[in-house]
């Protein structure tokens, strides 16, 4: 199963981090914007370059220290066709690392819609006969708020093909509890979210004990964590909210397990700009991104 790949990731780097690949053009450090856009031009393409070789550099300074990776697809999408070529081209040269892949999409629909959309990211297509892989990443983000007919055709797919998802169930965002937060039948809908999640995952469990079927649980909220983590103990956590959000290691504590398996942490712009902090030039951007996650593996391990 995708997730035993995963675990096994995790164990073999002693990391249980991963790198979100979020590039607003505003983080990328200047002499690459310069660079792509004088081959290039100041347009698009420019600024899909420009991303890619700054994605590459993060890669190529990260790939021995995290076990995975996290593009957040809005981040590429709002280039336009440029920016879906970067996105690919990232996952590519990710994939060629080593690196596991979550691709943060949180789609969902219903019926043929959902299938649609499964089939994009975690399954084949048919090409009059031939069946094409369009995306090729190990797991991907899923609303699951439609309900299960919306997420079965992930499940499947995720059976069929070898792959996983991460639901949204407790998300880091400051008004997540506006809605996850309210009761229903006496109880929080989370934790409703949460008792789904562990059946869609039940045909699911691999090697390592975990399932394909995994749930989104923000750092930022310690207390309902512990909740989920009882509610799901079979399920891989992706935990946002680490680092920039606001989240510590003390935080994400509760989202792992006995074992000191069983979530992912996530850190994005921590990393990936953390040559604007302290005395660090542009050109040592990787650098810099290396001694973050150096730090924060630190930081979450001396927890565990």
């Amino acid at each position: 199963m995708s997730v035993d790949l995963l675990v096994k990731r995790i164990k073999e780097k002693g990391n249980p981090s991963v790198a979100g690949l979020d590039p607003k053009l505003e983080y990328v450090p200047g002499y690459i914007k310069e660079k792509a856009f004088n081959e290039y031009g100041k347009n698009l393409r420019g600024a899909a370059e420009a991303i890619i070789m700054f994605n590459k550099g993060l890669i190529d300074a990260l790939y021995d220290i995290v076990p995975a990776v996290k593009p957040q697809s809005a981040f590429y999408e709002m280039y336009g066709l440029e920016g879906e070529r970067a996105l690919h081209k990232t996952i590519s040269y990710a994939k060629e690392r080593g690196l596991y892949v979550i691709l943060d999409v949180k789609r969902n629909d219903i019926g043929s819609t959902a299938e649609a959309y499964s089939k994009a990211y975690l399954g084949k297509v048919d090409i009059d006969g031939d069946e094409v892989s369009p995306c090729d990443v190990d797991s991907v983000t899923v609303n699951p708020y439609l309900g299960t007919d919306g997420v079965a055709p992930f499940v499947a797919d995720c059976k069929k093909y070898d792959k996983a998802i991460f639901t949204l169930v407790k998300t880091s965002n400051p008004s997540s509890g506006e809605l996850q937060d309210l009761k229903a039948g006496g109880r929080a809908i989370f934790e409703t979210v949460a008792e789904r999640v562990n059946e869609w995952n039940a045909g699911t469990i691999g090697e390592s004990g975990y399932g394909a079927v995994g749930a989104v649980v923000g750092a930022t909220y310690p207390e309902q964590a512990a909740v989920l983590r009882k509610l799901m103990p079979k399920s891989y956590f992706l935990v946002p909210g680490y680092g920039a959000q606001g989240g510590g290691a003390q935080g994400v504590l509760p989202c792992f397990n006995e074992d000191g398996l069983g979530a992912i942490v996530n850190s994005s712009r921590g990393i990936m700009c953390a040559y604007k902090k302290g005395d660090w030039k542009d050109e040592q951007y990787a650098e810099a991104a290396r001694a973050e996650a150096l730090r924060m593996k630190a930081d979450i391990v001396g927890v565990l």
